[in-house]
């Protein structure tokens, strides 16, 4: 789940110990991520996609991050084609051959949330469809090899949005990654658009979602009537790709691993 101005008050480090208690939760919001893309095909509704999300995540024990989160009615944000994200589950929405669609989970578990997304293919989509989707990915490994101690959140952000541009797409600006642990939305922002040596310092201990959210047209994006779902302003494509991580000695890992 993408943030927009969260306050919080200082970065929260985190000890090795819990790490390894966000390992437990991040693996629990990837496997609940993977159940519900394997059952992506044409004529599912997005509802029975976020039951699927629901139904494993509780299975573990643990708690879906996003139900109720704000007023959220779901347990994931599913969104469809020109949806960025935040897109509510609903049975009215059916999935058909050519759409791309935005899986967004969450987790907490022993006191610790993981934040993952993926993009998924309707069967047979287009040639710019699959190309959106596989620069997004790309942009989230960009994002990564910058997450190192002593680099800046300036240096993810301007990775991401570089590799974005070099292939003609565009990335969201009004909202942004963030950090995760205790809650689901902790600082810093992780913007997928920055300077190169700007932005808070990134060091050993913080645990980020690098989530990049990327168009095939514009960046600019409006919020519809129901509050939650955001599209892309001229109805063009987008997908996104997000990793809950933590920034080591030893290098970037991925926490929100199956």
């Amino acid at each position: 789940m993408a943030a927009m101005g969260d306050n919080v008050d200082m970065i929260k480090l985190k000890n090795n110990e819990q790490i390894v208690k966000m390992r437990d939760s991040g693996r629990i919001t990837a496997e609940a991520l993977l159940a519900a893309g394997e059952a992506v095909r044409e004529g599912v509704s997005t509802l029975e996609l976020d039951a699927i999300v629901r139904r494993y995540i509780e299975k573990q024990g643990a708690t879906p991050s996003f139900l109720g989160y704000g007023g959220f009615p779901g347990s994931a944000c599913i969104s469809v084609n020109e949806e960025v994200i935040h897109g509510i589950p609903s049975d009215k929405k059916i999935l058909r051959e050519g759409d791309i669609v935005k899986i967004d989970v969450g987790a907490y578990y022993k006191g610790f949330h993981g934040d993952s997304a993926r993009t998924f293919a309707v069967g047979k989509i287009g040639k710019e469809a699959e190309k959106l989707i596989k620069v997004t990915k790309e942009c989230f490994y960009k994002g990564m090899e910058m997450a190192l101690p002593g680099k800046r959140i300036g240096d993810i952000g301007a990775a991401i949005g570089s590799h974005a541009a070099e292939n003609g797409f565009s990335v969201v600006k009004t909202f942004v990654g963030h950090g995760v642990g205790h809650e689901l939305h902790e600082e810093p922002e992780v913007p997928n658009y920055g300077v190169p040596g700007r932005g808070a310092r990134l060091c050993e201990g913080m645990t980020i979602a690098i989530e990049p959210m990327v168009n095939a047209g514009g960046f600019t994006v409006r919020v519809l009537d129901n509050k939650w779902t955001v599209v892309t302003t001229d109805g063009k494509l987008s997908a996104h790709y997000e990793n809950t991580v933590a920034i080591t000695a030893n290098g970037p890992s991925i926490l929100t691993q199956a």
